[in-house]
């Protein structure tokens, strides 16, 4: 049944299955095991995260289609909820609604883009693709009666997801709508992965990859590459939406900057190469890695920084301020030492 589950893409290796299992229970207990409000933002950003990252690998790790518009179709999906929810009052209707329009909204904007751009080379259809979304991420910040501007949206969602619906104690931890809202979005983003891979070992994900190998002889052969690139794109927009709406759910807030930003689009390229491109399991392991160097790497500076004042040079190299230089230092390692990503050598290495 398990194996049914994962669509016949099991690990393949034995350390990759026991670094699948611990995340997936950390995750799946990150209320009782890790209480806190720091700790559980966290495991929420990593569920999100994972599917962000997933959903985009299907267009470049499955497909070999390179997007910089990714964030855009994150950010209609929280857009899409943050509107409902400003409209339609804090009721799940208009979570369900705002979720689904957006991910209607992303598939459209994305079969438009696909039907005019991907018939041109990848390089120039990645400029297209960062043309729209920056010009997509001035319009939201423009139509600030609409989206809030710069300020962005602060909304209500149902009183049963906030920290107001008290639900007693479990196991020594008090249970409230927050941590309904993390399970909510837990089993929300394992349902979504669970589908992207099932998409990925489907004929249809089979042609994809045939695509990647060679288009040309794809085209040959009989398949519509266009078409099936086309539905790809859409198919990735709309999970990137849904898992917008997870994080525009979680927040209670949306704007620019948080579901916009090129900055978020540089964030999911490195989960991509740091997990390993062309599997889901790389979204996994790399959203894990990355959200965690994000929350935690300056704080471990901070204590190392500490623990080194007797060594001035190297206590000055540990400064919590220069965390993102590290960052950057650990990415170059992991290229250098994992060049087909983390899940490729652990799968190579079986």
């Amino acid at each position: 049944m398990l194996v049914n589950l994962l669509s016949g893409d099991k690990p393949r290796s034995a350390v990759l299955t026991v670094i699948l299992l611990v995340i997936l229970v950390a995750l799946a207990l990150a209320p009782f095991l890790f209480p806190g409000v720091r700790s559980l933002e966290t495991a929420a950003r990593i569920c999100i995260f994972i599917v962000l990252v997933a959903s985009y690998d299907l267009l470049l790790g499955y497909s070999g289609i390179v997007s910089f518009a990714h964030t855009m179709f994150f950010g209609l999906g929280a857009y899409g909820v943050a509107l409902a929810s400003v409209h339609m009052g804090r009721g799940f209707d208009a979570l369900v609604v705002g979720a689904g329009l957006g991910a209607i909204a992303s598939a459209v904007v994305a079969l438009l883009i696909g039907l005019f751009s991907l018939r041109v080379r990848a390089i120039f259809f990645a400029m297209i693709t960062l043309a729209v979304a920056s010009a997509v991420a001035v319009l939201v910040s423009q139509f600030s009666g609409l989206t809030g501007g710069e300020d962005g949206l602060n909304y209500k969602v149902p009183r049963e997801l906030t920290p107001a619906f008290r639900l007693g104690e479990l196991f020594g931890v008090r249970v409230s709508g927050k941590t309904l809202n993390y399970y909510l979005v837990f089993f929300g983003s394992l349902a979504l992965f669970l589908l992207l891979l099932r998409i990925v070992n489907s004929p249809f994900g089979r042609v994809l990859q045939a695509i990647r190998e060679n288009d040309f002889r794809a085209e040959a052969i009989g398949y519509k590459v266009v078409a099936y690139r086309t539905l790809a794109t859409c198919l990735s927009a709309a999970v990137a939406a849904l898992a917008g709406s997870l994080f525009a759910i979680w927040l209670r807030y949306v704007g620019p900057d948080t579901t916009l930003s090129f900055e978020i689009m540089l964030d999911i390229l490195l989960m991509v190469v740091i997990g390993g491109m062309g599997t889901m399991y790389g979204a996994v392991i790399g959203a894990t890695i990355f959200v965690l160097a994000q929350n935690y790497l300056q704080t471990l500076m901070g204590s190392a920084s500490e623990a080194t004042t007797a060594i001035p040079l190297l206590s000055q190299l540990l400064d919590p301020d220069r965390w993102l230089l590290w960052l950057g230092v650990l990415f170059v390692l992991s290229v250098y030492f994992f060049p087909t990503g983390i899940v490729g050598r652990l799968r190579a290495g079986r």
